[in-house]
């Protein structure tokens, strides 16, 4: 008789931020249940104005509701309501392949990994909007250089998460840029994580984007730069520091040539100026150097609080 206690199956929650939609709610809905017979799919409704949450009920989801508008408002609520060991996160547009989820979820528990994210590879032309694909590649680029990670689609919307990741994750975006705070929090945080190539395919008939171009890109940008100063101050102010010390050097130098030939310093305000922006320029590294140290503390103490939760697919 083996007397060895069996380990616990690992409950799933599938997490659905909706608005608007109606036209492809059902399928996703379908799909998850079909595919994942053991989840709970999970339908967050933000406001919609069509039978978006009546078709998830009755598709079979657990409907709720969050009334601050946005993306990341939607997935706060979620993080912070819903327990399990695992979390399917996906879009109610019915655009990623649910038939995908069982071997995410399968590499995130055998590995035992923080998250899986779904990178898009388009089956349809139409799959991506205009502007889309470039603004996902510009967008990934730069967190990439920034945070020193390969990272090939920052800005899915589809990822498998563990317990530990949600629950250590202090998310501050209020829309689309939950997912570029996904993955700063997981490089930040030295997660172990993933990626895996997923079909992505084009919206259903009577399914719109809510995503804007180029507003929800500056949005992105502007958080992309304000994780850069939160995360990595000495890099930001650092580059900030050189720019200023470089243009400041590049106004000097004409009037050291002068000065040098003629003994006369004729441009004042040049001098001034230049003087100035070199100023700024170690004030800039300092605030840099002493905010990194700051950081480093923070940095400590969100990591202790991420080791206290067990990993994915440990028997505790």
């Amino acid at each position: 008789m083996n007397d060895e206690p069996k380990a616990r199956a690992a409950s799933v929650a599938v997490l659905v931020p909706c608005y608007n939609e109606a036209a492809a709610i059902a399928t996703v809905v379908g799909d998850f249940r079909r595919l994942l017979p053991q989840a709970r799919v999970y339908v967050y409704d933000n406001n919609s104005t069509d039978d978006t949450p009546g078709i998830a009920a009755r598709a079979g989801a657990i409907v709720r509701n969050e009334r601050q508008q946005g993306k990341g408002n939607v997935v706060r609520r979620m993080f912070a309501d819903i327990d399990a060991d695992v979390y399917v996160l996906i879009d109610g547009d019915d655009t990623y392949e649910a038939a995908a989820a069982p071997r995410l979820i399968e590499r995130l528990m055998a590995e035992r990994l923080d998250m899986v994210t779904g990178v898009r590879r388009e089956v349809a032309k139409t799959a991506y909007r205009r502007g889309h694909r470039f603004g996902n590649w510009l967008l990934t680029s730069l967190v990439r250089w920034t945070f020193s990670a390969h990272v090939v689609d920052m800005l899915s919307g589809y990822r498998v998460l563990s317990r530990r990741f949600v629950k250590s994750f202090p998310t501050q975006a209020t829309g689309f840029g939950i997912e570029t705070e996904m993955t700063v929090h997981g490089l930040e945080m030295l997660m172990p994580v993933a990626e895996m190539e997923t079909a992505y395919k084009e919206r259903p008939p009577g399914s719109v984007s809510k995503l804007n171009t180029f507003r929800d890109g500056f949005r992105i940008l502007f958080l992309i730069l304000t994780l850069a100063k939160e995360e990595r101050p000495l890099f930001f102010f650092g580059l900030i520091a050189l720019s200023l010390a470089f243009v400041s050097i590049a106004l000097s130098i004409p009037i050291f040539i002068t000065y040098f030939e003629t003994g006369l310093v004729p441009r004042f305000p040049t001098a001034i100026l230049a003087t100035g922006l070199m100023i700024l320029a170690v004030l800039s590294f300092f605030s840099g150097l002493i905010l990194d140290t700051v950081t480093r503390g923070r940095w400590e103490t969100k990591r202790l609080s991420y080791l206290q939760l067990p990993p994915p697919g440990s028997s505790s």
